[in-house]
């Protein structure tokens, strides 16, 4: 359940930066758009979380694998938009 765990508050944040950057770059250009590449896959690894499916998923290695190469990927976006 501890990864599980992780997982959800990886979403979190991604989905945080993501509405926070949606915010604070208000007037820009494409801005809604880079912001959902972050709010997205957030919402989607929320809801996830909440399955029964998900969570056996979720306790697997490729799913880490998987969740540490995206949320690695997600942050470094999040500091170059």
């Amino acid at each position: 359940m501890q990864r599980v765990n992780n997982f959800r508050m990886g979403a979190y944040a991604a989905l945080a930066i993501g509405l926070i950057n949606l915010r604070y770059q208000t007037g820009h250009d494409g801005n809604l758009m880079k912001s959902l590449v972050l709010i997205i896959p957030g919402l989607l690894l929320l809801l996830t979380s909440f399955t029964d499916g998900g969570k056996n998923w979720l306790q697997s290695k490729n799913a880490a694998a998987i969740g540490i190469s995206c949320g690695v990927l997600l942050l470094a976006y999040s500091f170059f938009v």
